[in-house]
Protein backbone atom coordinates (compact mmCIF):
# COMPACT_ATOMS: atom_id res chain seq x y z
CA UNK A 1 0.00 0.00 0.00
CA UNK A 2 1.29 3.45 -0.72
CA UNK A 3 2.51 5.69 2.02
CA UNK A 4 0.48 8.49 2.35
CA UNK A 5 2.03 10.01 5.13
CA UNK A 6 4.49 11.35 2.95
CA UNK A 7 1.91 13.20 0.56
CA UNK A 8 -0.20 16.11 1.00
CA UNK A 9 -3.35 15.85 3.59
CA UNK A 10 -5.94 13.85 1.89
CA UNK A 11 -4.50 12.66 -1.31
CA UNK A 12 -3.77 8.89 -2.28
CA UNK A 13 -3.65 7.04 -5.54
CA UNK A 14 -6.20 5.64 -7.85
CA UNK A 15 -6.29 2.12 -7.74
CA UNK A 16 -9.26 1.19 -9.65
CA UNK A 17 -12.96 2.41 -10.75
CA UNK A 18 -15.96 0.36 -9.49
CA UNK A 19 -19.89 1.85 -10.06
CA UNK A 20 -21.99 2.40 -7.26
CA UNK A 21 -25.34 1.29 -6.81
CA UNK A 22 -27.26 4.06 -8.51
CA UNK A 23 -24.66 3.91 -11.88
CA UNK A 24 -22.20 6.60 -10.91
CA UNK A 25 -18.38 5.94 -11.16
CA UNK A 26 -16.41 5.64 -7.82
CA UNK A 27 -12.57 6.00 -7.33
CA UNK A 28 -11.04 2.93 -5.35
CA UNK A 29 -8.17 4.81 -3.82
CA UNK A 30 -5.31 3.05 -1.81
CA UNK A 31 -5.77 4.23 1.09
CA UNK A 32 -8.68 2.11 1.50
CA UNK A 33 -11.52 5.15 0.96
CA UNK A 34 -13.74 5.64 -2.44
CA UNK A 35 -14.15 8.52 -3.77
CA UNK A 36 -17.14 9.52 -6.37
CA UNK A 37 -16.21 10.94 -10.01
CA UNK A 38 -19.24 12.48 -11.70
CA UNK A 39 -18.84 14.19 -14.62
CA UNK A 40 -22.00 16.55 -14.52
CA UNK A 41 -21.30 19.85 -16.51
CA UNK A 42 -20.59 22.93 -15.51
CA UNK A 43 -20.69 22.03 -11.88
CA UNK A 44 -18.65 18.97 -11.62
CA UNK A 45 -15.97 18.93 -15.20
CA UNK A 46 -14.64 15.13 -15.61
CA UNK A 47 -15.25 14.19 -19.04
CA UNK A 48 -12.92 11.55 -18.88
CA UNK A 49 -14.86 9.60 -16.71
CA UNK A 50 -17.59 8.62 -19.23
CA UNK A 51 -14.76 6.75 -21.12
CA UNK A 52 -12.98 3.52 -20.55
CA UNK A 53 -9.47 4.70 -21.99
CA UNK A 54 -10.18 8.17 -19.48
CA UNK A 55 -10.81 6.61 -16.07
CA UNK A 56 -7.84 3.82 -17.44
CA UNK A 57 -5.54 7.03 -17.76
CA UNK A 58 -5.83 8.15 -14.34
CA UNK A 59 -5.44 4.82 -12.30
CA UNK A 60 -2.00 5.67 -10.78
CA UNK A 61 -3.02 9.50 -10.44
CA UNK A 62 -2.81 11.66 -7.03
CA UNK A 63 -6.47 12.46 -5.84
CA UNK A 64 -7.77 14.55 -3.17
CA UNK A 65 -9.71 12.00 -0.59
CA UNK A 66 -12.30 14.03 2.25
CA UNK A 67 -12.15 11.02 4.56
CA UNK A 68 -8.20 11.45 4.76
CA UNK A 69 -8.05 15.12 4.65
CA UNK A 70 -11.00 15.26 7.73
CA UNK A 71 -8.89 12.76 9.52
CA UNK A 72 -6.06 14.96 8.92
CA UNK A 73 -7.61 17.81 10.03
CA UNK A 74 -9.04 16.70 12.84
CA UNK A 75 -5.37 15.22 13.64
CA UNK A 76 -3.80 18.72 13.66
CA UNK A 77 -7.03 20.34 15.83
CA UNK A 78 -6.11 17.71 18.64
CA UNK A 79 -2.20 18.81 18.34
CA UNK A 80 -2.93 22.51 19.20
CA UNK A 81 -2.19 23.86 22.37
Amino acid sequence: MHNTRLDPIGTSTVLAFQRDEGGDWVAVLDCGHTQHVRHQPPWLNRPWVVTEAGRDAMRGERMRCGWCEQAGADEQESDAP
